[in-house]
């Protein structure tokens, strides 16, 4: 079983009209909510996500290297 690991990123959260567009660089990872925090929350499990199917598909760390 893999272990769990922990990375760092800078989040850029800005409002389009209704919405609070929420953005992981260098990662590149976006999402949205209608609030602040429901863009942050809806945001880290994209990158949760993104980050776990990189793992499956082996290329979590070339990912990383290039981030």
């Amino acid at each position: 079983m893999a272990q769990p690991f922990q990375i760092n990123y800078t989040v850029s959260i800005w409002r389009e009209g209704e919405y609070y567009i929420a953005h992981a660089m260098p990662l590149d990872v976006m999402s949205a909510g209608k609030s602040l925090d429901e863009a942050r929350q809806a945001l880290q499990e994209a990158v949760r996500v993104f980050l776990l199917t990189a793992e499956d598909q082996q290329v979590l760390a070339e990912i990383l290297e290039e981030s």
